[in-house]
C-alpha cells in the first residue's frame, strides 16, 4: 500500500514538473509573441482613442469599455479558431497571410508619412461622435471594425512567432497574447482619454502644487498624443518591413535582407553596445523598406483608382481618416483654464 502511494506520489510530482515546464514555454511564448506585435500595439493604442473624442465625458468610458469587450471576442471567438484551423490543416499559408498583413502596415505607415510632408493640411474637422445612442453605437461598432483589422496583425504575428509549438500550446499563448494585449491598449486608452481630465481636477484644486500638476497634464496631453502617433508610425513601418524583409528572404529573394545584414555586420561586432547598433541599424532598414514598399502600395492604388473609379467617396468619416493623427486636445475642454 505503502509502494502505491509513494508511486502515485511520484507521478503526480512528476506531472507537476511537466505542467511547470508547459507553463514556462507559454510564459516564455506569450512573452516573444507579444513583443513581436508591439508595432502593431502601439498603433492600436495611438488610434482608438480619437473613437471618443468629442464625446460626452460621462460617456468616453463605456464606450472604451464596449470597444474593449468588441475587441476581445474579436481575438478570441473569431481570430484565434480561424487562425488555429489554418495552421492544423494549410501552415503554408500562414507566410502569406503575415506579409498581406505586413503590407497593409507599410501601407498604412507610409500614407501617414505622404500626408504629413505632402499632404493638403485642410480646416480640422469636428469629430464624427454625435450625441445619442444610435450614434454612438455606430462609433463603437466602427471602432470594432478597425480594431479587428488591428487584431489580425496582432494575432498572426503572434502566431508566427509559436509555430513550432503544439496546437494545444499555441492555442494557449494566443489566448493569452489576446487577453494580454487588450487590456494593454485599452487600459492605455482610457487613461489616456481621462489625463486631461485629471488635469483639469487637479487645476481646480486650491493647492498650487495641484494647480502646476494639472496645468502641466492638460497642456502636455497634446504633446503626449502627437508622440504615440509619431511612435506608432514608426513602429508600423519596421514591423511591416521586416516581415515583408524575412517573408521575402524566406521565398528564396535573400538580396534585400542579405543587404541589411551586411550593414548590420559591422557594427554588431563592437564590444559592449554592439547589439543595441545592431539592432539599431537592422531596425532603421526595416523602416525603411517598409516605408519603400508602403509607397510602392499607394502608388499602384492610386493608378488602380485611376483606371477603375470607385465613384466619389461620401462626406463624413472614412475608414482611412482613422489612421490619420490624433487631434490635439479635445474642444470640450478647452474652454477651461487649466491655470
Amino acid at each position: 500500500m505503502s509502494g502505491g502511494l509513494v508511486a502515485l506520489l511520484d507521478d503526480v510530482a512528476a506531472l507537476a514538473r511537466i505542467a511547470a515546464a508547459s507553463v514556462d514555454d507559454i510564459a516564455a511564448g506569450a512573452a516573444k509573441a507579444g513583443a513581436k506585435a508591439a508595432g502593431v500595439v502601439i498603433d492600436d493604442a495611438a488610434v482608438t482613442p480619437q473613437y471618443v473624442s468629442g464625446a460626452d465625458p460621462s460617456r468616453e468610458l463605456p464606450m472604451i469599455k464596449k470597444i474593449f469587450w468588441g475587441s476581445l471576442r474579436n481575438k478570441l471567438l473569431i481570430i484565434l479558431p480561424a487562425l488555429l484551423l489554418v495552421s492544423a490543416f494549410i501552415p503554408g499559408v500562414i507566410p502569406f497571410i503575415l506579409m498581406l498583413g505586413g503590407t497593409y502596415l507599410c501601407y498604412e505607415g507610409a500614407e501617414k508619412v505622404w500626408h504629413k510632408f505632402f499632404g493638403h493640411h485642410e480646416a480640422k474637422k469636428e469629430p464624427a461622435v454625435e450625441r445619442g445612442p444610435d450614434a454612438e453605437s455606430k462609433v463603437v461598432k466602427g471602432a470594432i471594425t478597425t480594431d479587428f483589422i488591428l487584431s489580425c496583425e496582432i494575432m498572426v504575428i503572434a502566431m508566427n512567432e509559436v509555430g513550432d509549438a503544439s496546437i494545444w500550446v499555441r492555442a494557449v499563448i494566443l489566448v493569452v497574447v489576446a487577453i494580454a494585449i487588450t487590456v494593454l491598449v485599452y487600459g492605455a486608452v482610457a487613461l489616456i482619454v481621462k489625463m486631461d481630465d485629471i488635469g483639469l481636477h487637479l487645476a481646480g484644486k486650491d493647492s498650487a502644487g495641484s494647480k502646476r500638476v494639472g496645468g502641466l497634464l492638460v497642456r502636455g496631453m497634446p504633446a503626449v498624443l502627437a508622440a504615440i502617433t509619431f511612435v506608432g508610425t514608426i513602429a508600423m513601418l519596421w514591423v511591416g518591413g521586416h516581415i515583408m524583409l524575412v517573408g521575402a528572404s524566406d521565398l528564396g529573394w535573400h538580396a534585400p535582407y542579405d543587404l541589411v545584414h551586411l550593414l548590420e555586420h559591422p557594427v554588431a561586432e563592437l564590444a559592449v553596445v554592439g547589439g543595441f547598433l545592431g539592432w539599431l541599424v537592422n531596425t532603421l532598414c526595416s523602416a525603411v523598406a517598409g516605408l519603400a514598399w508602403g509607397l510602392v502600395v499607394m502608388a499602384v492604388l492610386v493608378l488602380v483608382k485611376k483606371v477603375f473609379p470607385f465613384g466619389k467617396k461620401k462626406e463624413g468619416h472614412e475608414p482611412g481618416d482613422t489612421r490619420a493623427a490624433i487631434a490635439g486636445h479635445r474642444p470640450k475642454k478647452t474652454d477651461t483654464d487649466a491655470g
